[in-house]
């Protein structure tokens, strides 16, 4: 009977450690979660520059665009261009500037490192980080997803 209690409580205790209600990442209201699914294939002469650090390309997806950044030739960064502390609109998709991503908004000033992982210069916790996408490089190609 005591073998049927103890492993009682540890399945409530293992099922409630693993509980979501743990995760206390805000969500941004600004932002969608737009489905992406991209396959860039380092064979083609558009995507050579994600074959050297320090490089990046921007493609045509998510909601105003994806910055892909090569840090090496197996890790990559992705983030979506437009401005995370504001909701989209005509002038909310950002610009780079060598490695950063500022807002051209007229009432913004909005500027985010994309090496740091999207914060926001300068580092506020009052601000949305950009938003990040999942990057893998798998053989000749790097996938980008969320």
């Amino acid at each position: 009977m005591k073998k049927i209690k103890l492993l009682s409580l540890l399945i409530i205790s293992f099922t409630i450690s693993c509980s979501k209600s743990d995760d206390k990442q805000v969500r941004n209201p600004y932002l969608t979660n737009p489905v992406v699914s991209l396959n860039l294939n380092l064979n083609l002469p558009e995507y050579n520059p994600l074959k050297f650090p320090g490089s990046y390309i921007i493609a045509p997806q998510g909601i105003k665009g994806i910055i892909v950044y090569c840090v090496s030739d197996s890790y990559y960064l992705a983030f979506d261009l437009t401005d995370p502390n504001h909701p989209p609109n005509f002038c909310s998709r950002m610009e780079m500037d060598g490695l950063v991503a500022r807002c051209p908004c007229p009432t913004d000033d909005n500027a985010y490192l994309v090496t740091n992982f999207g914060q926001a210069i300068p580092a506020d916790g009052s601000k949305y980080p950009m938003q990040q996408y999942r990057a893998e490089r798998v053989g000749n190609s790097v996938i980008i997803t969320n």
